[in-house]
């Protein structure tokens, strides 16, 4: 009965008078029904998977709580999820472990880029999800770059699953001899140096894109693999979703969303196929 409750009241939006109509029972009794129940965890069948590993936050960061989940490529299936406080690699490490410890071989990984990130899951194929990149291009160089050198490099960055690594590799190199004198250009101040990079925030851009640079083409060495080259899986695909329906459940506590969110991450995975290699 607690279940039957809590599912007609999140998932098909019925109020507590509706339910307590429907079942004979004070408005009291069913939301006294519906605070009880726990979602029971579900098993999901060991196999090889490609993974999509992102988080996202519910509430204010600091005051709320976030989630961390890892993905299933193939399946679409939410493998593994953790509630954090923030997006730390021990919370990464912690995931990892718990989805080998349950038999299941990672054979590549989609993450968002966070430094230590790549080394935590090396030797594997690591992929950066471009529309990571791109939030931190536009982010450093706005969305209405001034200088040329910023929109001709933000152009470049637009480039991602459009062309080879080779040629993105060559558009880059090309752009930075043509603006190295532009980068070095400095403005006096009055730190202990005496002066700061003018450009500093274009040059930070340019390096965001070259330290990334060898894991934004990983789907295109390994095809067998079918690595996303984004997390929309998650982001789009996963996470919209269960914020919308949160929405419409605004003003429950931190506790009930939490049983929320479990309880649509478990029926998610109860739709496992039977055959999913």
């Amino acid at each position: 009965m607690h279940q039957i409750l809590f599912e007609e009241y999140f998932f098909h939006r019925a109020t507590l008078q509706d339910l307590a109509q429907k079942f004979h029972r004070s408005r009291e009794w069913v939301q006294e029904q519906i605070h009880q129940y726990e979602p029971k965890s579900s098993s999901l069948e060991p196999r090889s998977v490609v993974l999509v590993i992102d988080a996202t936050y519910f509430g204010k960061r600091g005051r709320g709580f976030g989630l961390l989940v890892a993905k299933d490529s193939k399946t679409r299936l939410p493998i593994s999820y953790r509630f954090i406080q923030s997006e730390t690699l021990r919370e990464y490490d912690l995931i990892r472990q718990k989805i080998t410890e349950k038999g299941f071989v990672i054979q590549a990984v989609t993450i968002d880029g966070r430094r230590g990130l790549y080394g935590l899951f090396e030797p594997l194929p690591v992929q950066m999800c471009h529309f990571h990149q791109q939030q931190i291009m536009t982010r450093y160089l706005t969305r209405n770059p001034k200088s040329e050198a910023a929109k001709t490099l933000k152009r470049i960055a637009s480039y991602l699953g459009k062309v080879s690594e080779c040629r993105f590799r060559y558009l880059l190199d090309a752009w930075h001899r043509r603006y190295e004198a532009f980068l070095e250009e400095r403005t006096p101040d009055e730190s202990k140096r005496g002066w700061h990079y003018t450009h500093k925030r274009l040059r930070s851009a340019y390096r965001s894109l070259k330290s990334n640079l060898p894991y934004l083409f990983t789907y295109r060495k390994y095809p067998k693999l079918n690595i996303p080259n984004t997390t929309n899986a998650l982001d789009g695909g996963l996470f919209s979703p269960l914020k919308d329906l949160l929405k419409v459940h605004r003003g429950i506590g931190d506790e009930m969303k939490k049983k929320l969110i479990v309880a649509y991450l478990e029926n998610l995975r109860i739709q496992q196929p039977k055959n999913p290699l």
